[in-house]
Parts: structure tokens; sequence; C-alpha cells
């Protein structure tokens, strides 16, 4: 499998957690399989909950926007990539973080809003810069750990003005570069749990270790730890995409995001022709506020494919 096969799975991947889980999302465990007990039934991209069939929330939404102004502007140009998130937050989108919602239309300046925000409630470690990562993570993860993780850390304080968030995208961005390589997780988790900065390393360390569950979580996993534990956990305890994919939005909670961080990580583990064709069959990407487009599969493999070649 080629590292461009393992870059288009991981973004696809995303979206197909993200669109699978989002009927569920603050639902029970186990609701995914009470529902569709027998894998492969083909009814799964069940839509409900606001969501049509196979329809993207604002995780996917948000990725194809960094998406798409690291591409148009050749580089990370965060002030852009804030205005795009702006523009669609004004929108109205159908599902937006109260605290992405307040950071994007307080009427401050891109570096200010998240830390403002911040500094207010003293509180900005929820998941919304962890769901939206594996547009930037395949884009920088040809530029090396450094400059992933920096551009991982840079992105999140867009929105999210602590720290905590930061790091676990970073750690995010740092294991899809190493896999799209080829490289284990578990084999990675060790040393990139050393490239965490050390006020947030225990945290970290704790959900990621091997034996950790996610019913050992002090914290709802729309925080961003428990979330990438949670995504972590899915994929050690499973043996194929889909598996991981049942696994991760029976948790229950904030099951879009938990399913597009495990999808992300998924699909740069076992590619695209793990990602079932009755899943991205129904897949599409609205985005609010950019004259009505909507991305399908297609476009999402393009996008992907251009993210990858884009960088050294």
């Amino acid at each position: 499998m080629t590292s461009m096969d393992r870059a288009v799975a991981t973004v696809v991947g995303s979206a197909v957690g993200d669109a699978l889980g989002a009927p569920f999302e603050f639902g029970p465990p186990g609701a995914f399989s009470a529902r569709f007990p027998e894998a492969g039934g083909g009814a799964e991209m069940c839509g409900g909950g606001g969501w049509d069939p196979g329809e993207a929330t604002d995780d996917t939404q948000m990725a194809v926007l960094v998406a798409e102004s690291l591409l148009q502007r050749g580089a990370l140009d965060l002030p852009d990539v804030f205005a795009r998130f702006q523009r669609w937050a004004g929108a109205e989108p159908k599902d937006i973080g109260l605290q992405t919602e307040d950071v994007l239309t307080n009427g401050m300046p891109w570096d200010l809003a998240a830390a403002t925000h911040f500094q207010v409630n003293a509180r900005a470690a929820g998941n919304g810069s962890l769901m939206r990562a594996s547009t930037s993570a395949v884009y920088f993860a040809g530029a090396g750990q450094s400059a992933t993780m920096d551009a991982a850390r840079r992105i999140a304080a867009l929105t999210h003005g602590d720290p905590a968030a930061w790091e676990g995208t970073a750690v995010f961005h740092e294991l899809i570069r190493r896999s799209l390589a080829g490289t284990d997780l578990d084999s990675a988790l060790p040393e990139v749990l050393d490239l965490v900065h050390p006020d947030h390393r225990p945290r970290y360390a704790a959900v990621l270790a091997p034996d950790w569950h996610p019913d050992q979580a002090t914290e709802f996993n729309g925080a961003v730890w428990p979330c990438l534990g949670s995504a972590v956990w899915a994929l050690r305890s499973t043996t194929g995409f889909e598996e991981a994919l049942r696994a991760a939005i029976d948790l229950g909670g904030d099951t879009d995001t938990v399913a597009a961080v495990t999808g992300g990580l998924a699909g740069a583990r076992y590619g695209p022709a793990a990602i079932p064709a009755r899943w991205t069959e129904r897949l599409h990407v609205p985005l609010p506020g950019f004259d009505g487009r909507v991305l399908r599969l297609g476009d999402l493999v393009d996008l992907a494919q251009r993210l990858r070649a884009d960088p050294d």
C-alpha cells in the first residue's frame, strides 16, 4: 500500500466516521450495534437526528476548509483559515460547537479570539480542533515531525485557547505522519508521547496507555484527551476499519467526533480498500457559506491526493 493510498483513506475515513456517527451523537453506549447487530447490512449510513444519510457534520466541513486554504494559499495562512471558519459559522451550519461558535463570532481578530475566550472561561479543551485535523495531518506529513506538530498546535489555537487541545491535535498529526509511512501505532506512541509538552504528557500518557479503556475516562469524550484515547482504543481493540468504527460509535457520547478521529487513524492503517463502499456511496459534505457547494467521495479523494502531493 502506498503513502498516497493511506492519505486518501485518512481523509475519506475521517469523513465516513463523522457521517456514520452523527445520528448517534449523545446517545447511550451500544446504540449503533443495537440498531445494526450484523455488519454488512447496508443500512448503517442511516441519517437521523437532523442529518441526512451520509451527511458529514462540522467535523468534516471544517477539515475541508482547512484543506482548501492550505492548497489555495500554498502554505499555512492562519488569518485565511480563520476567515473561512468565520464565513462558515456565519452561514448557520447545522452543528457548531458552543466554544467554536463563540470564538468565531465574538468579533475579536484571529490571533486573539480563542485566547480571549480561554481567559474568560478558563476552559477550552474540547475536541473541536482534533475533529478537523485529518486534512492538515495529511498535508504536513511530508514536512517532518517538528513541522507537522507545530502546524497542528497553531491551527488548533485558532479556536481553542487551552494548550491541552493543541497537544492532542499535535499527537494526531504525528500519528498520521508515521502511519502514512507504514509505522504501527503501538510502535509509534511511546516516541510520540515524549514529544508532548511536559505539562500535558501525563494526561495523554494515561489515555494512550495500552491497558486504558474508555470506561476509565474521568471526563466526557467531548474533551480532547478522552476523545483521542477512545479513538486509539477503538483501533487497538479491533482488527479492521469497519470494526473500529463500530467500536467507536458504540461508546456513545460525542460519537461523530470520536468516529471521525478513529476513521482517520483506521484509514491510515488499513487503506481505502477497507472502507465499505456502502458507506462512501452516500457520503457528502455540505459547505454552508460557500455557494451551496457539496463535496462527495470523488471530491474528497481528489482533495486528499492534492494535499499529499503538495509538500516537498
